[in-house]
C-alpha cells in the first residue's frame, strides 16, 4: 500500500535511516524536512535509492521557527500532496547537559523551542492532512522520536537539565494528542542510547 510519510531531521542520523527504509518501498512519497535544504547532507537525499514510483520531496523546517512547519505543509499541498499517513517528529537538539544549578535559562529555552514547540507546530501544521488520511480508510500516525532522557521516574545518571525537560514535555504533548484525537495514533518511539551528529 502506498503511503505519504513526513520526517523532520531527515538528512542525518535516525531521520535519514528512517527515510532510507521508507524510500525502498514502492509508490511512497517521503517528505524530507531539513533545516537547510542547500546543505550537503540535504542535497545528498537526491541520491537515495528509491522503490518504483517512490519520490522524495525536500522541504525546509527549522523546528525552532513556528512558521516553517506551516510553510512546508503549504508547499507540499501545492505540490499535490493531499494527505499524510505518517508524520515522524525526529528533529531535535541536545547541545548542553548542565546540572540544574548551572543551567542557563536561554539554553533551556533553546531546547524547549526546538524539542517541544517544534513538535507542537508540526502537529498543528500537519493535523488536517493526517485527518484526510482517515477519510481514505487509513489509520494515520504522529510519532515522536523520544528519549529516555525525558523519563521522570527513572532519571538517567547524567546531568541533563536542558534536553531532559524538553523531551519530558514533548512526551506529554504526544500522550495528550492521542487523548484529544481518537482517530490519530500518536505515540513516542524511543530508539535507546545512540550517538548522533
Amino acid at each position: 500500500m502506498s503511503k505519504n510519510i513526513f520526517i523532520t531531521g531527515a538528512n542525518r542520523g535516525l531521520g535519514l535511516g528512517l527515510l532510507e527504509k521508507y524510500a525502498q518501498k514502492d509508490n511512497h512519497v517521503i517528505v524530507a524536512a531539513v533545516r537547510d535544504p542547500q546543505s550537503e547532507s540535504a542535497r545528498r537525499l537526491a541520491d537515495v535509492a528509491t522503490g518504483e514510483g517512490t519520490k522524495i520531496v525536500v522541504v525546509k523546517i527549522d523546528s525552532a521557527i513556528h512558521e516553517d512547519a506551516i510553510s512546508a505543509v503549504e508547499k507540499i499541498q501545492k505540490d499535490g500532496i493531499s494527505h499524510l499517513d505518517v508524520v515522524i517528529a525526529n528533529a531535535g537538539i541536545s547541545s548542553i547537559w548542565p546540572l540544574i544549578k548551572d543551567a542557563k535559562i536561554e539554553d533551556i529555552d533553546a531546547h524547549m523551542r526546538t524539542n517541544v514547540y517544534g513538535v507542537v507546530s508540526l502537529y498543528q501544521a500537519t493535523r488536517e492532512l493526517l485527518k484526510a488520511s482517515v477519510e481514505l480508510g487509513k489509520e494515520p500516525a504522529f510519532v515522536l522520536m523520544g528519549s529516555m532522557a525525558g523519563m521522570i521516574a527513572d532519571q538517567p545518571p547524567i546531568p541533563n537539565s536542558a534536553y531532559g525537560p524538553s523531551k519530558a514535555a514533548a512526551h506529554w504533548f504526544i500522550i495528550r494528542m492521542h487523548a484529544e484525537d481518537s482517530w490519530l495514533n500518536a505515540f513516542v518511539m524511543d530508539p535507546g542510547s545512540r550517538l548522533e551528529e
